[in-house]
């Protein structure tokens, strides 16, 4: 077992908590924007792969005191970072800081991403590439009062980014965030009794399409294109198969079953175009 930490956006985390924890993750505990729980490679993988309402999942490595800039480096590098990421790879760094002598988050990611390269390098001879928009490796650091905490970032891209949205109309709504809108409807027990789901202002659809995905219990990550964790060098190919393998035959045969109860009305036509496609 290992902790994790389940972020989501503020507001969600009583819903979440009760999510993951029936995802296989043990004592969920929630806290400000996220859940601290403890789980195995698999309980990561499902939450990745099943919550409707995460944001990213975190594995945590290491917590050291990182009061100065010469603290934090040495902190990063107590990791073999080898075991992680190859030196020919790419990585990025995400850093979060409150309420600490290191205010600058920016300097605090380039710090870290410096004790990385270096260290891949010194063994090596070679160094990983920086690649922000889609990394081998997505690092993150929580700084808080002078304490940090230095995680993988399994989800890769945040988790609301299903992979279903092609097409999108003016400030659309986040996909967990119109999940949480759902099971505070008690969309799933007005489905299971027969009941409907009409959006009176449907946009691209979000509501709706995440309405069928919850009604037919279809995991949400299925349509994702990658996982930030499929090109982590401890990434267990064998198990991560084996549960996509599953939801997707639940998926498959729960879809086709599936009650066409979904209704949208939008006075944009493309809009509505946007919808039908995304469907």
């Amino acid at each position: 077992m290992s902790a994790l930490f389940v972020t989501c956006a503020k507001g969600l985390e009583e819903l979440l908590r009760d999510e993951i924890t029936t995802l296989g993750v043990a004592q969920a505990r929630a806290s400000v924007a996220g859940v601290h729980a403890e789980g195995d490679l698999e309980a990561a993988y499902r939450t990745c792969l099943q919550s409707r309402l995460a944001s990213r999942v975190l594995w945590p490595l290491v917590r050291f005191a990182a009061a100065d800039a010469r603290a934090l480096y040495a902190g990063v590098q107590t990791i073999d970072w080898s075991a992680h990421l190859a030196a020919t790879g790419s990585l990025a760094v995400d850093a979060n800081v409150a309420q600490s002598a290191l205010a600058h988050s920016q300097f605090v990611a380039q710090t870290v991403k410096d004790a990385v390269v270096d260290q891949l390098r010194a063994a090596h001879g070679q160094r990983p590439d920086v690649d922000r928009a889609d990394p081998d490796l997505r690092i993150n650091l929580h700084l808080h009062r002078d304490q940090a905490v230095l995680s993988l970032d399994l989800s890769g891209a945040p988790l609301h980014q299903r992979g279903w949205r092609l097409q999108q109309g003016v400030a659309p709504l986040k996909e967990n965030v119109a999940a949480a809108l759902l099971l505070r409807a008690r969309w799933p027990q007005v489905y299971a009794g027969g009941g409907l789901l009409f959006d009176p202002l449907c946009g691209s659809g979000t509501l709706l399409i995440e309405g069928a995905l919850m009604a037919a219990g279809a995991a949400p990550g299925l349509t994702r294109a990658r996982f930030g964790f499929e090109r982590w060098r401890g990434h267990d190919a064998a198990l991560w198969q084996r549960l996509r393998g599953q939801a997707e035959a639940q998926a498959h045969t729960a879809l086709a079953a599936l009650r066409p109860v979904f209704h949208g009305r939008d006075h944009d036509p493309a809009a509505l175009a946007a919808a039908r496609g995304n469907a």
